[in-house]
């Protein structure tokens, strides 16, 4: 099923009563080094800290959940998004992550009532493990990234940036490609949309070179939430025909995104909420003379 721009409004009506309209901050002429003007869009103030309930909410609000409740994997903030929705809906969670989830998240999915499995070394293994258990018991599967309510979910921050800002081009984070597929499924070409992957995680730029999902190593400190070995199979189609292209960036450009996000702004931002400001810090992306840049800022969950 291919998700549209159309799909997104309805999902953004529906989860209007749940999820924030997270702002997008203008740092100013030379913030970051930079020669030229970006605009953030600060989801790591969303509910719970990411992007991740708008699809969280959507699936539990669209699909029918059964006695056994939900259940997910999760490198971390999936997990909390999904125990947040689930607490606030009225069903029971039970959400698996591997065992290089940091402790604040499994501290924080455990906090919102989910029961919490901590299965493996990382995203795949709790993956399979979450699979076995709805095989079993019949629970609702919440896919992290891999579903059409999860990826028109996270579209809707796409809808919102359209309604504040102006752009080009955006610049957007990608794990398994849930959250890059729902905003180049709205903006459907009329903005660019460029990915940003970890060197040590090129999960949509191997599958677009190869022409199809394939599995990549997962090598990089920003793995907890960027970390998914393949792109989503629902993903990839939406991938080739709207976003522009992927860069990449080494981890040592996602830790200065971080630190200069925290010296120049004050904001505490996760490897993976820094990944798509590091493409420009890096050079990884240089844009054009007069070029109106955004970049998404999709997660804040880092240790304080």
């Amino acid at each position: 099923m291919a998700v549209t721009a159309t799909d997104i409004d309805k999902a953004h009506d529906r989860i209007r009563p749940h999820i924030r309209r997270t702002p997008v901050f203008d740092p100013g002429p030379g913030s970051f080094g930079l020669s030229h003007p970006v605009h953030l869009k600060l989801e790591l103030l969303q509910h719970t800290g990411s992007f991740k309930p708008r699809g969280a909410f959507y699936t539990l609000l669209t699909e029918t959940v059964p006695e056994a409740g939900v259940v997910a994997a999760s490198g971390g903030n999936h997990g909390i998004a999904v125990g947040h929705a689930a607490s606030r809906l009225g069903h029971r969670a039970e959400i698996f992550v591997p065992g290089n989830a940091p402790a604040a998240k499994v501290t924080k999915i455990a906090a919102t009532g989910a029961t919490v499995h901590q299965i493996g070394s990382e995203y795949a293994d709790a993956l399979a493990a979450a699979q076995a258990h709805r095989a079993r018991t019949g629970a609702l599967d919440v896919h992290a990234y891999d579903s059409p309510t999860t990826i028109a979910g996270q579209g809707t921050v796409g809808l919102e940036w359209s309604e504040q800002a102006e752009l080009d081009t955006v610049l957007v984070a990608i794990g398994g490609g849930g959250l890059i597929a729902g905003i180049a499924a709205f903006y459907a070409s009329r903005v660019r949309v460029v990915g940003v992957e970890p060197v040590g995680i090129p999960t949509l730029h191997a599958a677009l070179q190869a022409g199809e999902p394939v599995d990549v190593d997962v090598r990089s400190f920003a793995a907890d939430s960027l970390g998914a070995r393949r792109i989503g199979a629902h993903v990839f189609p939406i991938a080739q025909a709207h976003v522009d292209h992927v860069a990449l960036v080494p981890d040592e450009g996602i830790r200065e995104a971080q630190e200069r996000l925290r010296k120049e702004t004050g904001l505490v931002v996760e490897p993976g909420g820094a990944t798509a400001l590091a493409a420009l810090i890096s050079g990884a992306y240089t844009p054009a003379k007069g070029e109106r840049v955004g970049v998404l800022v999709c997660g804040g969950n880092a240790p304080r």
